[in-house]
């Protein structure tokens, strides 16, 4: 099921609508406290998100969905959804752990064709699932459980942080421009900021490298892309 979280009805009603021709169980709700409930009930397969709510913020949503206990809570794949354009708006929904950022007005037909992208990457894990855990000087990467330990403490990874950083590791030393790895981990280049990768890229750091200001395994190579370094 996909939720929408959509205060102005003709907005929901339509995404709701195209969702449901696309053969997807979509419903909406208008405020953060019907999300929120509907949250702790059962985590949706992806959360359309507005930021400007009138009970709260979006990126409050946002927040509490990324630090819920409840599982497979953090892993589901959001979309925001908003007016908001400017890019501090857009680097704060993506660092917070959105997966995609539309801006009104926008297309429905596109917006369907990335909750398609969004969720045949948050779902496909075939081309990881046989492999082995990949370890590299106190990094261990296991595509099986999608667990990512760091001098053996697991470090919480969104489920695009995590594609992101298998796409890279299990290619050691392959450089990969931002176009690269938005087909290979986004699904699509179309319609979306090259930028967004830059965004992922230093959210993961922050997580998996000892010091993110002078990474050791996701090295920039300037003018071109990034590399994993084992």
């Amino acid at each position: 099921m996909i939720l929408v979280v959509e205060d102005e009805a003709s907005i929901a009603e339509v995404v709701t609508l195209y969702l449901r021709r696309a053969g997807f169980e979509a419903t909406a709700v208008n405020r953060g406290a019907d999300a929120v409930r509907a949250l702790d009930e059962s985590p949706p397969e992806l959360l359309v998100l507005d930021l400007t709510l009138p009970d709260m913020e979006g990126l409050d949503l946002l927040r509490r969905l990324r630090g819920s206990p409840e599982p497979g809570a953090e892993d589901t794949p959001v979309i925001v959804l908003t007016a908001r354009s400017g890019e501090a708006d857009r680097i704060a929904g993506l660092e917070m752990g959105a997966d995609d950022y539309v801006v009104k007005p926008f297309s429905p037909q596109e917006l369907v064709s990335r909750v398609r992208a969004v969720l045949r990457r948050a779902g496909n894990g075939s081309s990881g699932r046989q492999e082995n855990p990949i370890v590299a000087n106190g990094l261990r990467i296991d595509p099986r459980t999608r667990i990512v330990e760091v001098d053996g403490e697991e470090r919480a990874l969104t489920a695009r942080e995590f594609d992101l950083l298998w796409t890279l590791a299990r290619n050691p030393r392959q450089v990969f421009n931002r176009d690269q790895l938005l087909e290979l981990v986004w699904g699509f280049t179309d319609f979306i900021d090259p930028g967004t990768v830059t965004v992922h890229v230093r959210r993961i750091r922050e997580k998996i490298e000892r010091d993110p200001g002078a990474p050791r395994h996701i090295v920039t190579v300037w003018g071109v892309g990034y590399r994993f370094e084992p």
